[in-house]
This record gives C-alpha cells, structure tokens and sequence, in this order.
C-alpha cells in the first residue's frame, strides 16, 4: 500500500488512483531561458523515480511534464541576444535534455508539451472564467478574481487571503480589483511575442498554461501533481483555484513538493549567486553520481550539495559496483557439494525485498530504501567468503538479480555493465603491461576495476613528479582509449567511465 505525503491535506495518504492500475502524474518543468541548475534537477531526478516505482508496482503511469517557453525572462534574454524567443527556447530545451539524459531521466513514454503549442487551450479556459464570473478584463489584461473563489483559496499554502493582501506590496487599484489576484492574460507590448485573443493582442500568464495543459493530457481530475517546495505559493495555489473554477474536477489528489538544496546552509538561490548549473557538475561527476546523491536523502528534506557530498555518493556507488563485480566473479567459479546452500543469504534477500518495498510506499524513501541494499551487500559480501553449493551460487544469483532491478529499473543509478566492466578490468590490466608498469594488484578480472584506475592515476602522478610526462601523457591517452576519462583539477584528479 503505497502511502503519500499529501501537501493538500499536511497529511500521510493511502494512494488510491483514480482509475485502479494507472497513474495520471503531472510535474511542473523548467522555464527555458538557460541552462538548468542543481536544484531544478532535483525534481527531475525524484519524479522520474517515482514513476519508476509505480512502474515497478505494475501501474500504468501518465507522466507529463511541461517547458515554459515563453515569459518575462526569456524575453529579456531574447531582446539582449538579439534573436527570437523560440531561438531561446529551442537552444535550452536542448540543452536541458541533454543533460537530464546523462542522469538518466527515462524519456520513454513521457508527453513534455511546450506553452507556445497550448494558447489555444488557455484562451478557451479564460474565456469560460471570464463566462463564469470568476476572471474580468482590465486594459488588454485578464485576471482572476481570486475574491470569488475566497472559500478556497490558499488551502494549499495554508494562506489567508487578508494576510496575502496586508502583505502586498503594493494596491494596484486601477489595474486589478484586488492586489492577489493574479494575471491570466497579459496585453502585448511593443515589439514582445504575441498571440490574438478576444482580448487584444497578448501572451498567457505563467499559472494558466500548467492547468491548460494537465487538463488536455489528463484530464479535468487527476491524481498527482508534483514540483519544487517553492512552487507550492504562488503557482499550484494559483492552478488550483483556476482549474477548479473553469474545468470542475478535483483537479489534483495528491500533492508532492520536494525539498530545497541548500549550499553551505542556506537555499540556493540565483539572486544569492550561490547556485551551481548541472552541466558543470557533470563536467566532474558522471550522472549517475548526481542521481545517487539526490537520493540519498528523503524528498522532501533539504539537501546539503557539497563536493563533499558528492564525493561520498561516488564511493558509495564503487562500493556497490565493486561488491556486484564480486558476485559476478564468484559466480564463475566451480561449485563445492560442501559449499554453503545459502538460507541464511536467501532470508536476509527476502527480507530485503520485503523491506526496500516497505521504505518506497512509504512517502517514496529513497534514502532508506538505498540503506536496504547496502545492508544487503554487506551480507553477501561475507557470504562470498565461502565455498559455494549448486543452491548457494543461485542464491547469489537472486541478490545480484535484485540488486540490478531496484538500482536501475527504479532508482534509475546505471551501474556500469556487467561485460564492460570484465571488459574494462581486463584492458587496465594490459594496459599495465604495454606502459612497463609492474601490476601489483593481481590479474583477476573481477572486483579490481576500480582499484586498477586509482592505481593508474597514482603512477601517473608519480610520473609527472619525476618530470617523466611522455609516461604521463600516455597513461592519459590509453586510458581514454579504453574509456576511462581523466580530469587534473587544482586539488585532485577524477576520472569517469
């Protein structure tokens, strides 16, 4: 029974879909106007592995997420680049697919509509606002009269409306009934992107084009929605209010927002300039590195991003690939009819996977699903210490089956391959022999691939220090030959596969 932390009620929730064996999920995409950053990642990352895990749990999932590609950002920063909005919009959808393929975001059935391909459906939701009273027109402009629908408004957020209007900045009188409502339509200004509407001449608010879009793809009910903490207010308020005013519906069940990142405790934050963009994380750490490391900690928990941090979840990750490189080596090896059968092996495996389900329907908790397999490794890794049986060795078989399904399959973390990691062990090791450096780790084309690099990289740097750079040069070269990629940074050398 999958259980979900629901933003809506501020309670645990059995999920009970709307259609029994499907999902209908709708996550909240980027704004297109440059490339995205570590915190717009962790959303990315966390709802690609709950549909993962929906997946897992034999439900038929819709996931729809959208792009913005079109607002006051990616004006200005089409006004100062001198091209069009498109030009913006078609460069950083690009981008972002591109970087959010190397973390593993599984493209494969997913619907990303784009705002610009939806005016249609968002004129046709205000004009019925409008028809229903709750929407007037001021100038070119069209807003939502959030007062008609006061009732309601601010369930999400836990906002009052007379707090949100002794907050407000400023009384915009002449404009708009009341400072919170908020625009569904926007008159053009001179020489901005534009659209006809029964308005005049304009452009979708940023609220309107979600609700358009959820309703097309799912439905004027469906059964999550998703995105980050700082969407809750003002944006989801907003879609709420005007999805159940224009579409009826429930609009959205449950309601999943994710935590904050954080950099040295405090949110990241562009107006702080303390933000890091994923592409130049991926410059340093592989994608599955960044994966692993945002799901290490529960959803809805800040997260702390550091080197640091990102440091230990690639030594988690060797820890884990090393353990399974183990199990493939053993599994090679000749049985022993005294060998060990495996039962205590076989309990902990079947506990295991009892467990790792019981984290996941519980509010999704990666972090302490990630604990269950390594409690698991752990268990193996001494149980490889014996000889094995016919039933031991299939036993073995069953972890590593296990281990491969819930890493990759729902978590989404690619460990290396099976062959290529045999394959890359073997090529170190000749790659040892062609450059004349004595290999003192053994000729096993098992668990050593990670060792073998690192040993590598050392007589590298031993090279280097004896100014012998041919000899540097070429454990560079031949290693990315064989696709071991290496980087010199100030402090350290990393490397990836």
């Amino acid at each position: 029974m999958i259980k979900i932390h629901n933003t809506l009620t501020k309670k645990l929730e059995e999920f009970v879909p709307i259609e029994p064996g499907k999902v209908k999920m709708y996550v909240c995409g980027p704004t297109v106007y440059n490339y995205i950053h570590i915190g717009n990642a962790r959303p990315a990352i966390f709802f690609d592995t709950v549909r993962r895990y929906f997946e897992y749990r034999d439900y038929k999932v819709t996931y729809v997420q959208n792009f913005t590609d079109v607002d006051d950002k990616m004006i200005e920063r089409a006004n100062a680049e001198g091209v069009t909005v498109k030009d913006i919009a078609d460069k950083y959808i690009a981008a972002y697919l591109e970087d959010t393929k190397k973390v593993n975001l599984k493209e494969e059935g997913m619907i990303r509509p784009k705002a610009t391909d939806h005016i249609k459906e968002m004129i046709k939701s205000i004009k019925i606002l409008e028809s229903k009273g709750y929407a007037y027109e001021s100038n070119g402009d069209v807003y939502f009269d959030v007062e008609k629908y006061k009732e309601n408004y601010g369930e999400l957020s836990g906002q009052k409306i007379e707090d949100l209007k002794a907050g407000a900045r400023v009384e915009i009188t002449d404009i708009k009934k009341s400072s919170v409502d908020f625009a569904l339509w926007k008159a053009a200004k001179e020489g901005e992107l534009s659209w006809g509407s029964p308005w005049g001449k304009g452009r979708p608010g940023w609220h309107i084009e979600c609700s358009a879009m959820s309703e097309k793809y799912l439905g004027a009910s469906f059964d999550i929605h998703g995105g980050g903490q700082d969407l809750i207010f003002p944006h989801h308020e907003n879609e709420i209010a005007q999805s159940k005013c224009s579409y009826g519906g429930d609009y959205a069940r449950y309601w999943i927002h994710n935590g904050y990142i954080n950099i040295k405790g405090e949110k990241m934050s562009k107006s702080k300039g303390n933000f890091f963009l994923l592409r130049e994380i991926l410059e340093e750490y592989e994608g599955k590195v960044v994966r692993f490391f945002m799901l290490s900690s529960h959803y809805r928990k800040p997260v702390d991003f550091s080197d640091k941090e990102l440091d230990m979840a690639k030594s988690a990750i060797n820890r884990i690939e090393n353990s399974m490189l183990a199990m493939l080596e053993k599994l090679d090896t000749e049985t022993s009819a005294e060998g060990s059968d495996g039962l205590e092996l076989k309990a902990v495996l079947e506990s295991s996977e009892q467990r790792f389900v019981e984290a996941m329907d519980e509010d999704f908790n990666t972090a302490q699903a990630i604990g269950v397999l390594f409690e698991l490794i752990k268990e193996a890794n001494k149980f490889m210490e014996q000889k094995l049986s016919d039933d031991g060795k299939a036993v073995l078989k069953n972890v590593f089956d296990f281990l491969k399904t819930t890493l990759v399959d729902v978590l989404g973390v690619e460990i290396v391959a099976e062959k290529q990691i045999k394959d890359l062990t073997a090529e170190l090791i000749e790659l040892l022999k062609e450059v004349g450096i004595e290999n003192s780790l053994g000729d096993s084309a098992g668990n050593l691939t990670v060792e073998l690099i690192e040993f590598l990289i050392e007589k590298r740097k031993a090279a280097k220090k004896d100014r012998n750079f041919a000899l540097s040069d070429e454990i560079r070269d031949k290693m990315a030959e064989i696709g071991v990629k290496i980087k010199d940074g100030r402090e350290k050398t990393t490397w990836k596969i």
